[in-house]
């Protein structure tokens, strides 16, 4: 996967790993469809991050969660 391209399929490729790797329990609350392109350079950031580390203390999974949420579009 190209994830050099802004896409809306990056998109939900990214948000879906992220929700896997960090275990988040409700899945609901991580959609897809709640992000767009604009923002599509932070989300990636957090993707890199969240796919280069092995675990997350629960401090750094708040400021994850956290983050994505202010990167959601007003919905």
């Amino acid at each position: 996967m190209d994830l050099t391209q802004k896409s809306v399929e990056n998109v939900e490729y990214m948000i879906e790993q992220i929700k896997e790797k960090l275990k988040v329990l409700n899945l609901g609350a991580i959609k897809p469809s709640h992000f767009n392109e604009e923002m599509y350079e932070e989300l990636r950031d957090i993707y890199d991050l969240v796919m280069k580390k092995a675990s997350f203390s629960p401090n750094e999974m708040q400021a994850i969660v956290e983050e994505l949420g202010s990167l959601r579009k007003g919905l």
